[in-house]
């Protein structure tokens, strides 16, 4: 697959998966034997390209699943594909191309908020159904009423009210806060920062950094002069590796019940693998993890036909954060349009609104903004982890779910420099 200027992309087309978009496509127009096909940009290079390859696997098994049994409506779903690089400025010309040289049927959003934020007007203008692949708020100004965001979480309030009752039942009265310098990090950072607020938390600490920033351990060190009870983190991937590696070489000192919170990569097999015994003690938000506590029809077995495939694409071997959701946006597309027995934008929108969908990552049921009715972020803390072993993160008890309450499978240990060891 190509990557560079948008206008100049060599297209990869894969027969399969999920979401709607186009002009609008009737039901008297929805001719037999031509594919359904589906657009979507997704990071497979960048800071977000592990993540978005994992994605795009769950996919096309969606899609391999649909075609094995002769596609939707007697039509094969095909899947055209361009790597957004992980670069906002991409996506806008990505998304214009798709629908403009393509002729897609569908469009699925990118992997992540930053990409995702630029087409939101585009596909507003144009009156298009849009799901959402694990952004957070980018249709709060936009308010399109066609979109529907395929993530465990709506709001702020719903995303951090775990973390922060954590804080507060173990007598917490100061914060830090490090985030990084991009839209999803300051918008979970000052969602966060208006909850610390609204429980009378102080803030100690509040230090926003360039993304990619690779050396912390100035930071670090100011975190731990400031004493902090709580320390929440808001940062990509490589900065999620790194900040981790500094608070384990330098500490954060006694006052720390927990730290961690909005940390985006520590869902990652290989990256978890990395990391190993470093992350133990450490908080941290996620869509899955294997706990008795949380099993959903289907998903046990996705994840094994997964962790084969997996191995021959060489990418996240564990699967759990992104790939079941995106098989999901599939399942729900597929219903919409055997339902409405068509492609037609509105019909679809309207199914996609009114219904509660049954998927393999659990029953969603969406609101009028497009976010789940029913947030289920969950907060996991890591224990008894050790060095260079995958294999343990399949197992319950090393990502104990401490919230919410339905899928709490165990209790904090604290304080943090405590829990580590």
């Amino acid at each position: 697959m190509k990557q560079g200027n948008p206008k100049n992309i060599t297209r990869r087309a894969f027969v399969g998966a999920a979401v709607a978009a186009t002009a609008v496509a009737s039901t008297a127009t929805f001719a037999q034997g031509a594919p359904i096909k589906i657009g979507l940009s997704i990071a497979q290079t960048g800071g977000l390209g592990a993540g978005g390859k994992a994605a795009l696997l769950g996919l096309q098994m969606w899609r391999d699943d649909v075609n094995a049994k002769g596609g939707i409506l007697g039509r094969k779903v095909e899947l055209i594909v361009y790597d957004d690089q992980s670069n906002p400025a991409t996506t806008p010309g990505i998304y214009t191309k798709l629908l403009d040289v393509d002729k897609v049927d569908l469009l699925i959003a990118p992997y992540g908020t930053n990409p995702t934020a630029p087409i939101m007007p585009l596909v507003k203008q144009r009156g298009l159904l849009l799901m959402g692949n694990f952004s957070f708020e980018v249709n709060e100004r936009i308010q399109h009423d066609m979109w529907f965001n395929n993530a465990p979480w709506n709001d702020s309030v719903t995303w951090f009210s775990g973390f922060m009752e954590m804080g507060m039942k173990r007598g917490a009265k100061t914060i830090a806060f490090l985030a990084a310098d991009a839209e999803f990090s300051q918008s979970l950072a000052t969602g966060a920062k208006n909850l610390a607020k609204h429980n009378g938390l102080k803030t100690v600490y509040d230090q926003k950094y360039p993304p990619n920033t690779n050396e912390f351990s100035s930071m670090i060190r100011s975190i731990k002069a400031s004493k902090p009870d709580v320390v929440f983190i808001a940062s990509y991937p490589s900065e999620s590796v790194a900040i981790v590696r500094a608070v384990n070489e330098i500490g954060v000192g006694s006052t720390v019940k927990l730290i961690g919170g909005g940390m985006v990569g520590l869902q990652f097999g290989p990256i978890m693998e990395s990391l190993g015994s470093q992350l133990n003690g450490f908080v941290n938000y996620t869509s899955y993890a294997p706990e008795k506590t949380v099993e959903f029809p289907g998903l046990k077995d996705f994840l094994s036909r997964y962790a084969v495939k997996a191995k021959v694409e060489k990418v996240d071997p564990l699967g759990f954060y992104l790939p079941p959701f995106n098989y999901a946006i599939g399942q729900m597309l597929e219903a919409a349009i055997v339902a409405t027995k068509g492609l037609d934008q509105k019909a679809l929108a309207k199914y996609m609104r009114d219904t509660e969908h049954k998927t393999i990552v659990g029953p969603i049921k969406y609101q009028r903004n497009g976010e789940w009715a029913n947030a289920r972020v969950m907060m996991v803390q890591f224990t008894g982890l050790k060095d260079k072993d995958m294999e343990q993160f399949r197992q319950p008890g090393k990502q104990v779910i401490l919230s919410p309450a339905p899928y709490k499978s165990g209790e904090l240990k604290f304080p943090y420099e405590k829990a580590r060891n």
